[in-house]
Parts: C-alpha cells; sequence; structure tokens
C-alpha cells in the first residue's frame, strides 16, 4: 500500500491539461488516483507511470460520498474540473460552485496538505458572462473551505490536442470565410505544459497557498491575430467575416445544440472580454514567474501539430 504522502488525487484528470500532470507527477514518483465520471474511458492515463502507479477511479464531484472516497489518504488533491457549456445536470453552478466546495471540503476533512483548483483568466463576480461568474464563486468556496488552497487562473491554452488552435484549424481547412467574434479581444494563450508543471509545482507546495496565480504565455494576441497565425501555420487563405455579439448569439442558437456545441450564446460573451494576466498579478509576481517557469511562445509550439491542417499534411511539412 502506498504511504499516504506520496497519493495525489486529480479530478478530471483525464483531460488536457489532467493528462499532461498525471504525466508529470507519475515520473515525479507519486501514485496517483485520476477521479473521473468514466473510468473506462480514462485507460489512456495508465501507461503514463509503471504498472499500478496510475489508477482511473470513479468519483462525481457533484456527489459528496464519492469525493470523500477518492481523497482519502491523499497528501496533495487538485480539482481540474471545468466545463464549457451546460448539458443535463452539468451546469455552471452544479460544477463550478458546488463542486468546488465540495472538492476543497473533502481535502480539508481527509488532512490533505495541499489544495489547487484551477480556474481561468476572467473569472470575475461582475463578469456579464455566467461561465465566468460561475469560476470566481467557484474559487471563493475552495478557499473558504480550505484557506491554504492554491488557485490557478489560466489562460486559454495551446498544445496537441487542444480544443481552439485545433477546432479553428479544422474549421479554416473547410470553409473560405472564417466568421469573426470579437475580433479586438485580446488574449495571452498559455502552453498546457507550462500549466502542469505550475500544478505540479503547486501541489507540492512550492508556492504560497492562499493566493490566485494568474498563468499566461509571452505573447498577447488579438481573437483576429489568433486566426490569422493559424492561417499562416496551416498554409490556408481565409477570409474573416465579423460578427456583431447580437448577430453572433443568433447563430449561436442552432450551433449550442448540437452534442458538442461548436458555439453558446455565453461564449459569445465571453468573446467580448480580455483573457490576460492582470497588472496586479504581475506586480505581485503571481504568474509563471512565481513559478520558475519561463512560459514558452506559441511559434515554438503550433507549428508542431497545425501542419496536420495543411493542404498536403506531412508533406507540406518536409517541403517547408
Amino acid at each position: 500500500m502506498a504511504e499516504p504522502q506520496n497519493i495525489v488525487t486529480i479530478f478530471g484528470g483525464s483531460g488536457f491539461v489532467g493528462t499532461q500532470l498525471v504525466q508529470l507527477l507519475a515520473h515525479r514518483g507519486y501514485r496517483i488516483r485520476v477521479a473521473v465520471r468514466r473510468p473506462d474511458l480514462a485507460g489512456h492515463l495508465r501507461p503514463l507511470g509503471d504498472v499500478g502507479q496510475v489508477v482511473p477511479i470513479q468519483a462525481n464531484i457533484r456527489n459528496e460520498d464519492s469525493v470523500a472516497r477518492a481523497v482519502k489518504g491523499a497528501a496533495f488533491v487538485v480539482n481540474l474540473v471545468g466545463i464549457g457549456f451546460e448539458r443535463g445536470q452539468q451546469r455552471f453552478g452544479a460544477v463550478h460552485v458546488a463542486g468546488a466546495k465540495t472538492v476543497a471540503t473533502a481535502a480539508r476533512v481527509a488532512g490533505a496538505r495541499a489544495m489547487v483548483h484551477i480556474s481561468v483568466l476572467g473569472a470575475s463576480p461582475n463578469s456579464a458572462s455566467l461561465a465566468a461568474r460561475s469560476r470566481a464563486q467557484g474559487e471563493i468556496e475552495a478557499l473558504t473551505a480550505f484557506p491554504g488552497a492554491v488557485i490557478v487562473r489560466s489562460a486559454l491554452m495551446f498544445g496537441p490536442g487542444d480544443d481552439f488552435f485545433n477546432l479553428m484549424a479544422s474549421l479554416a481547412r473547410l470553409s473560405p470565410i472564417m466568421p469573426l467574434i470579437g475580433g479586438n479581444t485580446k488574449f495571452q494563450p498559455v502552453y498546457v505544459g507550462d500549466v502542469a508543471a505550475a500544478l505540479c509545482a503547486a501541489a507540492e507546495s512550492m508556492v504560497k497557498g492562499g493566493r490566485t496565480y494568474e498563468l499566461g504565455g509571452p505573447d498577447v494576441e488579438t481573437h483576429r491575430e489568433l486566426l490569422q497565425r493559424i492561417f499562416r501555420d496551416t498554409g490556408h487563405t481565409r477570409l474573416l467575416l465579423p460578427l456583431p455579439a447580437g448577430l453572433a448569439k443568433l447563430l449561436a442558437a442552432p450551433l449550442s445544440l448540437l452534442p458538442h456545441p461548436l458555439l453558446t450564446a455565453d461564449q459569445v460573451t465571453q468573446l467580448q472580454s480580455d483573457s490576460v494576466v492582470s497588472p496586479e498579478a504581475i506586480r505581485d509576481r503571481r504568474t509563471l514567474a512565481a513559478f520558475g517557469i519561463t512560459p514558452t511562445p506559441m511559434e515554438a509550439i503550433l507549428p508542431s501539430y497545425l501542419w496536420r491542417f495543411r493542404k498536403n499534411g506531412q508533406f507540406d511539412r518536409q517541403t517547408a
């Protein structure tokens, strides 16, 4: 049986950033419980560690008993659970707010030494976006239940398997015209590997708890500039069609009904607000600098996987 000080429980650890974090922690010798609703879909994580080192277990942050079982004996607890749209019982309030409270409370009761809670840049109780407001409330609940928790607000993440750059590149390959919503909105994309490294350091109590850290990359670009960067890396020339927010929300109505919505009205609202590291976080050194991490630029990573969306795929890459 693993020593308690060697056990980490990661809620939502089978996703984009979770996979990176599991790999880092496994290399550092931890025994990892990956708490997910569907353990049968998390088998890809097992090979990231030695035999038996990474174990997917069933837990639902809407169920307090399952959460308590998942954190029993864990030294570190990480909550990566978040949703971009609502479906059925998966509501922003239930996941981002009540779920955050449940996990943090269970971690405190179980005697965990450290608690890390991931959020997003732009989280604010005054945001027009329901998702952003729920994220901010979740941060409050996590800190109230576990005062020493480390809150990590992440910018839009990039890396192989990301949602944004891969989706936009896919659409650019199919359509000569790309809708542009919030073209002047600023983003500060951060490499998923840097976020995972920061989460690992936070779990190991290498930064001060009870604080909120904001993680962004070295480049700040508008939504328009990000799409133009994607066009360059994929070799496509596409026309950008600016859409006002009202029209974009009308477009989002049918798209939000898809099994995995391409766009929702709340996401349109989010696209009207900048998502960058705040001056206060920079001043107080509550950024990647606090973790001793130099942010990775987009040009170092994006071309390594966006080549797949070029007309001739790997052959275009070899020619380049």
